[in-house]
């Protein structure tokens, strides 16, 4: 039987290598990338049956690539693999074109799993994701109100949203983020001006009800 053809897309060096060291003898790994650009030149060269794509990365991020190829190569099936939760991650990406999305804490046998479902057309969800997606197409999460207020946001504003809604001091969100605490001060401020909200507390409540975090 022929193997599936299967592209990493991360720009974390050590997590591609746990990834093809747990796959590489099931599937064969026709190509791998770290940002978009390579990302986009990698699979419309080597057109992989599925491509595992990060959701975060330098130049855009995983639906960026998926925005650049999903229309000129519909045969290639993208499967996010992401350390977010985050039901704005999981509902923009499906939106863009994926057919599934799992977290980074999946087993070699559960992703292998995974790849060989999103190459025959199904989707793919971790559990507690397939909950989100499911509350947002029977209108139970307002996506369209959350997409409206992130848009207002930078990608980097919302990870420090995510991370200050989280509780997290400003000191912990620079350690995290590799920022000063001046600058998470300033995107806390723009966060807080955009959103319309007037303290942490407000912030928290306000992703909470949002399931951001």
């Amino acid at each position: 039987m022929t193997k599936l053809r299967v592209a990493i897309v991360d720009d974390h060096v050590m997590f591609r290598a746990g990834v093809r060291s747990e796959i590489r003898d099931t599937v064969d790994i026709v190509a791998e990338a770290e940002d978009v650009e390579s990302a986009v030149l990698a699979i419309a060269e080597h057109k992989p049956d599925v491509v595992l794509l990060d959701v975060h990365m330098p130049g855009g991020g995983g639906m960026e690539v998926i925005r650049r190829l999903h229309d000129r190569q519909p045969e290639t099936k993208f499967l996010a693999l992401s350390v977010s939760d985050a039901v704005d991650d999981v509902i923009g990406i499906i939106r863009a074109g994926a057919r599934g999305y799992v977290t980074k804490n999946i087993s070699g046998p559960e992703l292998l799993a995974a790849i060989a479902r999103v190459a025959a057309g199904d989707a793919v969800f971790s559990p507690r994701l397939a909950g989100f997606v499911l509350d947002a197409f029977a209108g139970t999460i307002e996506i369209a109100q959350v997409d409206e207020d992130l848009d207002r946001l930078t990608e980097r504003e919302r990870e420090v949203m995510r991370l200050i809604a989280r509780g997290y001091a400003y000191k912990e969100v620079a350690k995290e983020l590799f920022i000063s605490v001046k600058t998470v001060e300033t995107h806390v401020s723009s966060v807080l001006r955009k959103l319309q909200l007037s303290s942490r507390h407000e912030l928290t409540r306000w992703a909470n009800e949002r399931r951001l975090i």
